[in-house]
């Protein structure tokens, strides 16, 4: 069966989630969750983020290691009593004064020997006679039969359960909302600006019967590669075995010409005036040239890294839409100052308020 949920981006799943737990903490609902998506989409990350924003302690359960006593528990015989009694398994929480989240991985992998001891989780958030405390957030996530990853289909006593969101990587989404925060490889966040239909090649993948393919997931480990390995030949080798050797071919191509850049400190050594001969004078270098800015702020950067986004529309580059990268670096670095504290810094900044009043008498 086919998932007939909204398709959603990672970002959105989060926002969702968090207005879930919002209505939850308010008691206003109370509900249990499952994301879908292909493998390495995000929604993984989506929980930790969510549990790190709100504090809580995350209990990660991956349903395809454990067995149906795992999570409904032991029994012990009660002499005294003359019964018997189960006693929890300690991966369920119980604190009723913290948040946490608790996340059932590989819901749609399990055995389906599983499903019914998570029906009572999901459903009447309880497990024997032990209940889950009002300040757990549930939520579950899986592949679907369709993604190339084990999975069974989800039945309707289970699914009813559920509020269904189907996660799918959008690379715009995903490189504003998630890459730049995470300070990925500049060398990775601007290759997939200009080639956003390589974020999630899975679909491609599946049908060339390709064991390798682009996923978020496996972009971020491109960037741990990066910057992890500073020989070419070897870090070539392991990107290509991480998204494939066609797609790893085109970045190289276009790594070998960001390596080739001047460097952010010449940059911020140069007096304003004189940045100019140094900037890029091609589309991905002014791209790479912005995330690698935005990866560095801080609050010694800041004022310079407006003064270079501000400059860009200046370049001596005819050609290039100096203007659509220069509002597009804008955009990423007022949101990353915010996320860093250092909003302040453009309302002072002369270049920022020129650069504004430029654009005001350009749309008026």
């Amino acid at each position: 069966m086919s998932v007939n949920a909204q398709i959603v981006s990672a970002g959105d799943a989060l926002e969702v989630l968090r207005a879930g737990w919002s209505a939850q903490n308010e008691g206003k609902l109370t509900s249990s969750w499952m994301l879908h998506g292909r493998p390495g989409v995000g929604k993984t990350q989506v929980i930790t983020d969510l549990a790190r924003e709100i504090g809580a302690k995350l209990y990660d359960i991956r349903l395809t290691t454990i067995e149906p006593q795992d999570l409904r528990g032991l029994p012990y015989y009660d002499h005294d009593a003359k019964k018997t009694v189960w006693y929890r398994p300690e991966d369920l929480p119980d604190d009723e004064t913290k948040p946490a989240v608790l996340f059932l991985d590989e819901l749609t992998a399990a055995s389906p020997n599983l499903q019914p001891t998570v029906y009572g989780l999901l459903q009447e958030r309880r497990v024997g006679q032990h209940i889950l405390p009002k300040s757990v957030f549930v939520v579950a996530a899986g592949n679907t039969v369709d993604d190339g990853a084990v999975a069974y289909q989800m039945g309707t006593a289970l699914s009813d359960r559920l509020i269904h969101l189907q996660v799918n990587a959008d690379a715009k989404d995903w490189l504003e909302r998630y890459a730049v925060d995470k300070n990925l490889s500049p060398l990775v966040t601007a290759f997939l600006r200009s080639r956003p239909d390589l974020l999630d090649t899975t679909e491609q993948a599946i049908r060339r019967d390709e064991v390798i393919a682009c996923t978020p997931r496996s972009w971020e480990k491109v960037s741990d590669i990066v910057y992890g390995i500073p020989d070419k030949r070897i870090r070539h080798t392991m990107v290509a075995g991480t998204i494939g050797t066609a797609a790893a071919a085109e970045f190289a191509q276009v790594a070998t010409e960001l390596d080739a850049l001047v460097s952010l400190e010449e940059l911020f050594e140069t007096s304003r005036s004189k940045r100019y001969d140094l900037y890029p004078k091609s589309i991905n270098g002014l791209v790479g040239l912005v995330y690698a800015l935005v990866a560095r702020v801080d609050e010694e950067t800041i004022s310079d890294a407006i003064d270079i986004i501000a400059d860009l529309r200046h370049v001596e580059a005819p050609t290039l839409p100096l203007g659509e990268v220069t509002n597009f670096g804008f955009e990423i670095l007022i949101r990353k100052s915010m996320s860093e504290g250092l909003a302040e810094a453009f309302r002072t900044s002369q270049s920022y308020q020129d650069y504004v009043k430029e654009r005001a008498e350009a749309s008026a």
